[in-house]
């Protein structure tokens, strides 16, 4: 068996022991032929439709509002929810059916139980936070059980001085040990301390250790095993609480079983699909109970007299030190929270969706431990936390990989659009992820001012929003291009060994988040090195080369300095299979820890001079000469011309088939070409909006012409072209049937209509400033037979306007374009039907509905919600806070102003000659 082939049969094994036998059925991977997934693209399965977190404010639900509010996202086209309980919005109100229930209550988990059957009856996919609010904690964790971290006290000890002030010790906290050398608290030389005993305090010195004196000015440095103090953020009534320790297996067994036991028996015979975690947050953990016997176990050394180099960072041994103690704890939070975790879903046949990233210091490999890994953030040409979820998925074998989608989109809530929901979702999808879950949905009480309810941090998807008359058409697109993103299997070209050692080995106390380090070493500047050069990339690390090997034909080692021999002895294989190496900066050249350092940096530099004489490795000077490295080593599996800033495609790879999904993620239209590595029998595009197909030609190169935010996926197949559904485009320049931009009328709800000499914003009509809702313009136009013969005819709305600089908004994302139709619409055309607009390129195809002599157009727009918060007093939430404390701040509502509204552009009907 060749090395590919056994690191493909270890997947599968590592996949079976972790995930249930139910979720990995499926056909194998590279037996899916193209031929099976045409069949469901038009219709794809539900199960790739994107999900909605879903907030139960206080919690403060009522089962006929659930009950509405499941049969809205039904009908909104999502797919399933992910229920979170949060902090409440607003006080007990009796007389409006407001009560705050507490947090796993009987009627609390009566709600769950009949939300779970009343999803399933829609057949929505539930799945359930194992907690409130986030990290995992409340009110039955312990302080002995409470998130831990390493205190330092260093106390000052003046010359002749015989006691120093002892470190105050609380309820479950312990002194480890303390240490006496020369120097002031502000200035010392932590690799010159000592270990003493400290004398106990007595009646004439308390709160003092007594110590011998001395002549000279000294520091006193002593270590408590502490407790970080922090709370479960945005908690829900009766979850508020210390987050709990995640290095112990104590901890996380008891809040199985407190909290996940009692909301799995709330869903009866009809277990969640998943049970689910949040990013981990645990700020300033770095410690637990047993650490330093833990840590003698599997590092082999006492760490107790090395605790003033660890926590200093001081002396030449300290780098290694901090690595051995980061290590620790990324293997601890495996064993002791994920690990346990998952099997406790795997056992009660649900499985374990979870944010691997943050701290305690997860690794990419402690993905292999969950069986539904998650990402978040958009930042497709730089690290990021999404990537290394889809990372962990195609190497660890995990088909369905999610991500946190519009976490900030567009602040403040109810600003977001529909185009800015797509222009994050194409930069998930060009990282590899295939499931979305929106965040979010708030749960809004009957009879509440509208917009309703809003999380203090998210956009607002619900149908709340004026715009959801278009959500069942976004959510085709990212059903659509969910699914393709599941077939098959992944085909990126290069892999960059992320550098855990030498992240570790620079981590400080209370700092050891490995994927926050990461953003140092796999830089933006990389990054775009590998995309412009025409290839996609996944992480690896470590542990995942020992056990799998390395299956991409490139390996970046991004400023690696210290890596195991075994490490490199597993590169060496790889170069020897045919695979390539770009190290940047240098080869490894330290042991990664401190025990027998000195033997094994000896192999390291052995073994990478070594491979430095190989052909196929390569070393450079720095992040931008890796491009023209690859270029040379490998041929671009997609390269585009020019304006490859903005392009960006992922691979999937079939039997018989490759899928490509291309995205332009800029404000620019773009016209070039791209040459491609992988060329078969066919080409076809396939459109992801509408789920009809066309030929494509792509030798010797194909051509795209892209509006702004605009995407595609072609197909590249071994069959020959077949049906296909959709009119080939044209080359002849369109005909304007009629200029439309004048004489509309606009009709409003409440049945007051106006003429529109002029298109405008109806915000300019001071009486509907704070105006949110649809609608509707309409107007007549007459056509002759000869118009419509042989041609295809759109509604053409005019171009967006780019925006030159981002606005100053203080957290997330938007799209840099304003849409000529503020902001969606759908099109009527003699009463039917004809398609909605809501992003490039603004057309629709009306040709079938059109006939000889009078037209009715009606072309219903919406606009966002902000308008008509702008118009309302903001909340107090003054009395809110007294009664519960403030659990949350709204976000940037200095922000909410009326938006321009309505059709904007230049509107024309035009017309296409066939070819």
């Amino acid at each position: 068996m060749t090395p590919v082939a056994q690191a493909a049969a270890l997947v599968c094994a590592l996949a079976c022991c972790v995930v249930p036998a139910a979720a990995l059925a499926q056909e194998p991977a590279l037996s899916k032929r193209l031929a099976d997934v045409a069949a469901q693209f038009a219709a794809p399965p539900p199960d790739a439709r994107p999900m909605v977190r879903w907030w139960w404010f206080g919690p403060a639900v009522v089962k006929p509002q659930l009950e509405r509010e499941l049969q809205a996202m039904k009908a909104g086209g999502f797919g399933g929810v992910e229920i979170q309980p949060v902090y409440p919005m607003e006080l007990d109100d009796p007389a409006r059916g407001i009560r705050n229930t507490p947090y796993l209550s009987p009627e609390f988990l009566d709600n769950v139980s009949y939300t779970n059957r009343t999803a399933r009856a829609l057949g929505l996919r539930v799945d359930m936070t194992l907690a409130s609010g986030w990290p995992y904690g409340g009110p039955h964790v312990a302080v002995t059980e409470a998130a831990s971290r390493l205190r330092v006290h260093v106390a000052e000890l003046p010359a002749g001085a015989a006691s120093v002030a002892l470190p105050s010790i609380m309820s479950g906290e312990q002194l480890i040990a303390s240490f006496v050398g020369a120097g002031t608290p502000k200035e010392y030389d932590a690799t010159a301390l000592k270990r003493t005993e400290l004398g106990a305090p007595t009646a004439t010195t308390p709160g003092r250790g007594a110590i011998a004196a001395s002549g000279q000015p000294r520091v006193v440095v002593s270590y408590t095993a502490s407790r970080t103090g922090q709370q479960v953020k945005r908690a829900a009534l009766g979850a508020e609480g210390f987050v709990l320790d995640h290095l112990s297996r104590k901890a996380i067994d008891h809040h199985l079983d407190v909290v996940a036991t009692p909301l799995l028996q709330a869903f009866g015979d009809q277990p969640p699909t998943a049970v689910f975690s949040d990013s981990l947050e645990v700020y300033n953990t770095d410690w637990t109970d047993d650490f330093l016997q833990e840590f003698q176990r599997r590092r082999g050394y006492d760490l107790t007299p090395h605790l003033p180099l660890v926590t200093s960072g001081q002396g030449p041994d300290a780098p290694a030190m901090r690595r051995d103690w980061v290590l620790t704890q990324t293997e601890l939070v495996n064993e002791r929270y994920l690990t346990p975790v998952n099997d406790w879903a795997v056992k009660h046949k649900t499985q374990f969706r979870s944010q691997t990233y943050g701290e305690p210091a997860v690794s990419l490999s402690s993905y292999r431990l969950v069986g539904l890994p998650e990402g978040e953030g958009p930042q497709f040409r730089e690290f990021s936390f999404t990537r290394l979820a889809t990372s962990a998925g195609h190497l660890y074998n995990r088909p369905v990989i999610s991500a946190e989608t519009w976490t900030w989109l567009h602040s403040p809530a109810f600003a977001a659009t529909p185009l800015d929901m797509k222009v994050e979702a194409d930069r998930m999808l060009l990282q590899g992820v295939n499931l979305f879950v929106g965040h979010g949905w708030p749960y809004t009480p009957p009879g509440a001012t509208e917009p309703g309810y809003s999380f203090y941090a998210a956009a607002v998807f619900n149908n709340h929003q004026p715009w959801w008359n278009v959500m069942p058409d976004v959510n085709a697109y990212l059903t659509r291009t969910s699914y393709l993103m599941r077939q098959g299997q992944p085909a990126n070209t290069v892999a960059v060994l992320l550098p855990n050692d030498d992240a570790y080995a620079s981590m400080t106390p209370g700092k050891v988040s490995l994927s926050e380090k990461m953003q140092h070493y796999v830089t933006p500047e990389l990054t775009t090195q590998i995309l412009d050069a025409g290839h996609n990339l996944d992480y690896v690390d470590a542990d995942s080369v020992l056990s799998l090997g390395v299956n991409h034909p490139v390996l970046v080692l991004p400023h690696v300095t210290r890596l195991a021999p075994e490490v490199l002895a597993k590169l060496d294989d790889y170069v020897r299979q045919g695979g390539k190496i770009i190290a940047v900066g240098a080869l490894p050249s330290k042991a990664p820890g401190y025990r027998d350092a000195a033997r094994i940096t000896a192999r390291v530099q052995a073994a990478s001079k070594a491979l430095a004489a190989k052909p196929a490795v390569t070393v450079v000077a720095q992040d931008g000469d890796v491009g023209a490295v690859l270029s040379r080593v490998l041929t671009p599996d997609f390269k585009v011309a020019s304006n490859a800033a903005d392009i960006g495609f992922v691979r999937r790879k079939l039997a018989d088939a490759d899928i490509y999904f291309i995205a332009n993620t800029g404000n620019q239209p773009v016209r070039t070409t791209a040459t491609l590595a992988n060329l078969r029998k066919s080409a076809s595009w396939w459109n992801p909006h509408d789920g009809t197909t066309r030929a494509a030609t792509v030798f010797p190169a194909v051509d795209l012409d892209l509006a702004p935010y605009e995407s595609r996926v072609l197909i590249l197949s071994d069959a020959p072209a077949g049906t296909k559904t959709g009119p080939a485009p044209s080359n002849a320049a369109p005909v304007v049937l009629a200029d439309l931009a004048r004489d509309w009328q606009l009709r409003y709800p409440d049945g007051a209509a106006q003429p529109m000499p002029q298109l405008r914003s109806w915000t300019d009509d001071p009486a509907r400033r704070y105006f949110s809702g649809i609608a509707t313009y309409t107007r007549d136009v007459t056509l002759t037979a000869a118009q419509l013969n042989n041609a295809a005819v759109t509604l053409d709305f005019g171009q967006g306007t780019p925006l030159a600089t981002a606005p100053k908004v203080p957290a997330g994302m938007r799209a840099m374009l304003e849409s000529p139709v503020r902001e969606a619409a759908e099109v009527f055309v003699n009463g039917r039907r004809a398609g909605s607009v809501w992003r490039p390129p603004y057309t629709v195809d009306v040709t079938s509905a059109l006939k000889p002599g009078v037209n009715r157009i009606e072309v219903k727009v919406a606009n966002l919600a902000l308008n008509a918060l702008a118009g309302q007093e903001r909340p107090d939430y003054r009395l809110l806070s007294s009664r519960y404390t403030q659990r949350f701040v709204p976000q940037d509502t200095q922000l909410i102003t009326p938006q321009p509204s309505g059709m904007l552009g230049a509107v024309r009907l035009l017309a296409q000659p066939a070819k």
